[in-house]
């Protein structure tokens, strides 16, 4: 798996249903020079997403699409996703906060190349309420996931992992500030990583990651 190639930078499609603060981690990246990428468009599972407010404060492109769409056909709303993503030239899917699951037309268009965050330490706490689910089991160590999203459901191929301490009577709101914090960190690291052509799936479907080059941060 590679990077861009020499000269252009690697176009994003980034997918998001809620606030986007995923989408602004990345968004100020790119500002600041440490992610070097492009976001080509922002697609929203919601039409009244925050998130869609920081791409156009930021010049970004944006696509909604509407609840009825995914209600009638899923397959029919990844398809419409995958064709406009496709004809921008994107290079990855970047799922932050996306809160649908991705399915054939966008998995089969971009094969290893959507990328999603999970906020747990997979394979542990799959699913939509993972930061709740650890907090209520009482785990002394949760953390952050980024991996390739398949047809299973959180079941990808893991990138990156960073754990979080649960502090003794830590609250909820308290862990997933902490929790969102270590996203906001480790999401732009592991994207430019693959910027850097520093990620590959191998063949037993796990994921290698090279250190940065001899200089490189």
């Amino acid at each position: 798996m590679s990077g861009a190639g020499e000269g252009r930078r690697l176009r994003l499609g980034v997918l998001i249903s809620g606030s986007g603060t995923n989408l602004q981690a990345i968004i100020d990246r790119i500002a600041d020079g440490s992610l070097d990428a492009e976001i080509a468009l922002v697609v929203s599972s919601r039409e009244g997403a925050y998130g869609l407010k920081r791409a156009a404060a930021a010049g970004l492109e944006t696509l909604s699409l509407s609840p009825e769409l995914y209600a009638a056909d899923p397959i029919a709303a990844d398809e419409v996703i995958a064709s406009e993503l496709r004809r921008r030239d994107v290079d990855y899917v970047v799922m932050a906060g996306y809160m649908r699951m991705v399915r054939e037309p966008l998995l089969g268009a971009f094969p290893n190349r959507v990328v999603n965050l999970h906020p747990a330490l997979l394979p542990a706490f799959k699913g939509a309420h993972a930061i709740l689910d650890a907090w209520t089991r009482g785990v002394k160590v949760t953390g952050v996931t980024v991996h390739f999203a398949n047809a299973d459901y959180d079941c990808g191929p893991i990138i990156a992992q960073r754990a979080v301490t649960v502090d003794e009577g830590m609250d909820l709101d308290e862990l997933e500030a902490r929790i969102h914090e270590t996203e906001h960190e480790l999401y732009p690291q592991v994207l430019q990583a693959i910027v850097e052509g520093r990620v590959h799936v191998l063949g037993n479907g796990c994921v290698r990651v090279d250190p940065p080059a001899a200089g490189e941060a």
